[in-house]
């Protein structure tokens, strides 16, 4: 399995990294910083010419350059994007950002929890359900 994790904080980042190496399961995880270079990567735009379809993408809605609500608009309007799912995991629990997601077509809306354990935990829920329960499309 392959996932997209668009995110600017580097902590957060490890944090996923590590999650899912504890957990046992071990996707290629590939990362970008911001939003234009999430769109590069999914597009295959330099320097991303050679990137992967992701079979799941996590994206945070706070970021430089473009942010996550206008990089998951672009998605959803891309026949060649739209199918793949997008997390957007995010430290907002503004209600009009949960709506605006889910309006924009998201997947799944969570809220990062600041406590290590329960990150971990969430980390693990996303496998299970996403890679274990749920049917991708190809």
């Amino acid at each position: 399995m392959k996932i997209l994790l668009v995110e600017d904080n580097p902590g957060d980042l490890r944090l996923m990294s590590e999650a899912l190496r504890e957990s046992g399961f071990s996707p290629e995880l590939f990362s970008v910083e911001d939003g234009l270079e999430a769109l590069a990567f999914l597009r295959r735009q330099s320097p991303f010419e050679d990137a992967v379809k992701p079979d799941l993408m996590i994206l945070d809605l706070n970021l430089p350059k473009k942010n996550g609500r206008e990089v998951l608009e672009e998605i959803k309007q891309d026949d060649e994007l739209r199918l793949i799912p997008v997390i957007v995991l995010t430290s907002s629990d503004d209600d009009s950002d949960i709506f605006n997601c889910y309006n924009l077509h998201a997947n799944c809306y969570i809220t990062k929890p600041s406590d290590l354990d329960k990150f971990s935990h969430i980390v693990r829920i996303i496998e299970i359900f996403w890679f274990n329960t749920a049917t991708l499309p190809k």
